[in-house]
């Protein structure tokens, strides 16, 4: 598969003209959408998922589809069996992707701010997106797309979730907030200058692509 940052949380996962598309949030950008054969999208967010896009995706292609959980399907109401909700230990078919389901609730922002219900993807047994939480999968991951920086995220925290996974790479997602001196800090603290983990660390510029 070739794996494409397409900014912030989004990626596009392809295979010859097979598309699939993940959380295309506020800050993803029209091409990301371009040829999508399916949509994943984590959780309710903003800045993972615009019901207004996805509604207008969704009526202009009659075969599009889209994987995600019970409150994202709720604000997408009226759009029939093309959305499928699925939870944790669910597994699927998306455009030809085998997907397993993992996860159920995004991170602790605040104890007095309400959590919401967020599944993380794991495509083809190769590539896991976990939305916005740090779950375990209780499966091996090749690479993990690591949530760099977040308001209910520390660096210590992302240094142990790493230890714990042990993925064999991870490649930074979610940090369309940060300017390039926080792109700095938090590589150098999950490379040379931390306390040490065991994945090798790297970041995709918006637009860029890997073989995964």
């Amino acid at each position: 598969m070739q794996l494409t940052k397409h900014g912030h949380a989004c990626v596009v996962l392809s295979d010859d003209d097979r598309r699939l598309l993940v959380d295309p949030g506020a800050f993803t950008t029209d091409d990301a959408w371009a040829g999508a054969s399916a949509l994943l999208i984590t959780h309710e967010h903003f800045d993972h998922f615009v019901p207004d896009k996805v509604r207008a995706a969704l009526d202009a292609d009659p075969a599009l589809e889209l994987w995600t959980n019970s409150s994202v399907a709720e604000q997408l109401a009226g759009l029939g069996p093309r959305v499928h909700v699925v939870g944790p230990g669910d597994s699927f078919t998306a455009a030809g992707f085998d997907v397993t389901v993992h996860g159920e609730w995004h991170a602790v922002i605040h104890p007095d701010l309400p959590r919401v219900r967020n599944v993380g993807f794991l495509v083809e047994g190769t590539v896991f997106h976990p939305g916005d939480a740090l779950t375990v999968p209780e499966v091996a991951v090749p690479t993990l797309l690591l949530p760099a920086h977040a308001p209910w995220s520390k660096i210590g925290e992302l240094i142990d979730y790493l230890r714990e996974v042990k993925a064999e790479r991870a490649l930074a997602v979610h940090d369309g907030l940060l300017n390039d001196a926080g792109l700095g800090v938090v590589a150098g603290m999950l490379g040379e200058h931390g306390p040490g983990q065991p994945t090798s660390y790297a970041r995709l510029a918006p637009g860029e692509s890997v073989a995964v």
